[in-house]
């Protein structure tokens, strides 16, 4: 069995083309984070250059160590230019706390509304 338990939840808003949302699994680390890159760059190839906004959707992610910073930034990199990451979390909590600790909040956004990131 693949450490990776869960496949990245597509959802393309049919309001606002060029936006896709991911929902990402309840743990992000060292287990799984190397195979959830190229299941979520495969989502973003698929969408070609329509894509405008990656909503990687972490509010059901209970707990995130480096190895899901590393990965939010690995994908933020591989992305088309004009291209953009928003992430979506709970206030509280591991991830938002590690968001806040790594930097990472600074460089890519951070919504606690899934409407608000997609809208953005």
């Amino acid at each position: 069995m693949s450490a990776v338990t869960f496949l990245p939840n597509p959802t393309e808003s049919q309001d606002l083309p060029g936006r896709v949302h991911l929902t990402m699994p309840g743990e992000i680390d060292f287990c799984n984070a190397a195979d959830l890159l190229p299941l979520v760059l495969s989502e973003v190839r698929a969408r070609g250059d329509r894509l405008e906004v990656l909503v990687l959707d972490l509010t059901e992610t209970s707990f995130m160590d480096s190895q899901g910073i590393r990965l939010v930034n690995d994908i933020r990199h591989r992305l088309r230019p004009g291209a953009r990451v928003r992430l979506v979390a709970r206030t509280e909590g591991v991830v938002s706390r590690v968001l806040e600790l790594t930097g990472l909040r600074r460089d890519v956004p951070v919504y606690d509304d899934l409407a608000e990131a997609l809208a953005s």
